[in-house]
């Protein structure tokens, strides 16, 4: 009787290991569809504090997790300015930071200067009339390192699509990646 016990306590934790592992990767989005449209922005302007970064798009965790330690009620952003298709891992280069002040809003001050003091460098993103933006949840540190690997592939089919191939110019983002930001605050 106990080694019957036994085995129906294992597989009681097996299926509890397997549930839970589930439910992670549920809330992860990792099961999540890839969003992708085109039109106005969801934002008109935004001025963010950003480090960036070279390497696999695999290491943003711990850059996501340095910006969210600053200010974790912020939202986090990131723009990824390589295919990884095309470029060997250690070269690609990103940027990872944290969206300081949307529209109109000026940016707090003491958070600026809080995110400065940790080597972060602060941007503002000029206004677009239309983007191609796509949305991926990001909920957990897995989240942030997969959301690259499945949304990258799917951006680029819908831009390179035929409705979009002779309309759409694309242009990469042009945040300063050397020591002197364009637009210091």
């Amino acid at each position: 009787m106990s080694e019957f016990l036994l085995l129906v306590l294992i597989l009681v934790l097996v299926a509890c290991i397997f549930v839970t592992i589930a439910a992670f990767v549920i809330y992860s989005g990792l099961l999540a569809d890839v969003v992708i449209k085109t039109g106005s922005p969801p934002v008109k302007n935004v001025t963010i504090a950003y480090k960036f970064k070279q390497g696999s798009y695999r290491d943003t965790g711990a850059a996501y997790t340095e910006s969210c330690s600053i200010a974790p009620k912020l939202s986090s952003i990131a723009i990824f300015y390589d295919d990884p298709k095309e470029k060997p891992s250690d070269q690609c280069r990103y940027i990872v930071g944290s969206v300081l002040s949307e529209g109109e809003d000026k940016p707090d001050d003491e958070t600026t200067k809080l995110y400065q003091k940790f080597g972060f460098k602060v941007f503002s993103l000029p206004e677009v009339s239309h983007a191609v933006t796509a949305r991926f949840p990001c909920t957990s540190p897995l989240s942030h390192v997969v959301g690259p690997y499945r949304v990258y592939p799917q951006l680029a089919a819908y831009i390179e699509s035929a409705a979009y191939a002779t309309a759409l110019t694309i242009t990469k983002p042009q945040i300063p990646i050397d020591s002197k930001p364009a637009k210091m605050f």
